[in-house]
């Protein structure tokens, strides 16, 4: 499962841990580290809006 498919099959605001479990990825530091970057990246490119610190959701224009 890709990112923004899982914020559109759970419909909620996510942390790069809950996309992690989402992905069937390994619940480990490096896993949810490397998923933080990416939500970040797409944060940077208006894709994403982090509501919260470390809480993502779909950007809404």
């Amino acid at each position: 499962m890709n990112i923004m498919d899982a914020f559109g099959d759970l419909g909620r605001p996510l942390r790069a841990r809950d996309l992690c479990q989402a992905s069937d990825l390994p619940i480990v530091s490096k896993s949810v580290e490397n998923t933080r970057f990416k939500l970040k990246r797409l944060v940077d490119r208006g894709i994403l809006a982090e509501t919260k610190p470390g809480l993502f959701s779909r950007h809404r224009p």
